[in-house]
């Protein structure tokens, strides 16, 4: 009886307190569970959202992290597309290197254009970024778009382009000089005209110069449809690169007289520049400066630019174009290069002259 008792007692004071005990270890369990869940949710977020933060895909050590810019028609742009391309070089100037890639994801085909880190601006100054962005969203039939820019971690970059591959208008004006049947068309030379007035007056409606015009700079598609390259790249180069481009402009005859430096270039400088491309095409002769501290133009011998048999097989080709109307255009290009920037036309005028020349 006294056992039995004893018994009871035992179990009435170990019951409460053993009840206690699991309680509590039951909490600790559950506690430690939601922990691990909550920080498993977490991470899987993180995973989610992981995506559309900036990637990093520098390498350890390295200068700057790599980016790139992706415009309209670049889309399908991958930076281990463009850097695995295998290109072949179709072209080399003193600050970078022209490359026909095809991408092998898309099997597309790219022209890259290299920039040489000693020639380009640096990427991390505050002007860079609006300069590439302005670039990337011009659109214009006559003018090549900027479909991506890629910058390396060593501050290498490279401008992406699609590629036309009908040659461009120095070879074109080649064919002039050499009796090119359908080059010689008086049709296919003022359209050639109209489309990179066109381009060049969408430039500077939106406030960029071009800079660097001249016929290589000119690409054409099939049915010579003209698509301006290179415009705007000066900006992405430091003074020393631009003044070589300047120098170089002035060798081959396109640099206004007025120009001193890269810096000071003008729409009333790309108006020269476009004056000396219709004076090649109306005489289907290049123009080169054999004194590149002068200008290419003496404008005491126009005779010399005047290629009377050119102009007799454009007044031949069948659409009732006079003389009258090409002496007209070859008026309308000595007026854009004029020596005086303030009497030089703007290419909205020069549109509408051609227009006019065009319906005569």
């Amino acid at each position: 009886m006294r056992t039995s008792h004893l018994l009871k007692l035992i179990l009435a004071v170990s019951l409460p307190t053993t009840f206690l005990i699991t309680v509590a270890i039951i909490t600790i369990f559950f506690i430690f569970c939601r922990r691990r869940t909550e920080t498993e949710i977490s991470e899987a977020q993180r995973d989610v959202e992981s995506p559309y933060e900036k990637q990093d895909f520098s390498d350890v050590g390295s200068e700057t992290e790599e980016e790139l810019f992706i415009f309209h028609g670049g889309e399908d742009l991958t930076i281990c597309d463009i850097l695995d391309a295998p290109g072949e070089v179709i072209g080399k100037s003193s600050y970078g290197t022209l490359y026909k890639a095809t991408l092998q994801r898309s099997g597309k085909v790219r022209v890259l254009r290299f920039l040489r880190p000693l020639c380009a601006v640096r990427s991390d100054s505050k002007e860079f970024n609006g300069v590439v962005e302005l670039l990337g969203f011009v659109r214009h039939d006559n003018l090549v778009p900027l479909l991506g820019f890629y910058v390396g971690d060593r501050r290498e970059k490279l401008m992406i382009h699609p590629l036309f591959g009908s040659g461009n208008l120095s070879e074109f004006i080649k064919f002039l000089a050499g009796g090119d049947v359908d080059a010689h068309k008086w049709s296919n030379i003022l359209s050639i005209t109209i489309g990179i007035a066109r381009g060049l007056d969408h430039l500077h409606t939106g406030m960029i110069v071009h800079g660097n015009l001249k016929s290589k700079n000119v690409l054409l598609e099939q049915g010579f449809k003209p698509r301006v390259s290179d415009f705007g790249l000066h900006l992405l180069l430091n003074p020393a690169a631009g003044q070589e481009i300047l120098e170089a402009s002035a060798a081959e005859g396109y640099k206004a007289p007025e120009l001193i430096k890269m810096k000071e270039v003008s729409k009333e400088s790309d108006v020269y520049s476009f004056g000396v491309i219709m004076l090649e095409l109306v005489s289907g002769k290049e123009s080169i400066n054999k004194n590149p501290t002068g200008t290419v133009l003496d404008h005491n011998s126009l005779s010399n630019l005047y290629r009377p048999e050119i102009l007799r097989r454009c007044v031949k080709d069948g659409n009732g174009v006079t003389e009258v109307c090409v002496l007209e255009y070859f008026q309308l290009a000595m007026s854009c290069c004029s020596l005086s920037p303030s009497l030089r036309p703007s290419f909205k005028q020069v549109l509408r002259k051609l227009e006019e020349i065009r319906k005569c």
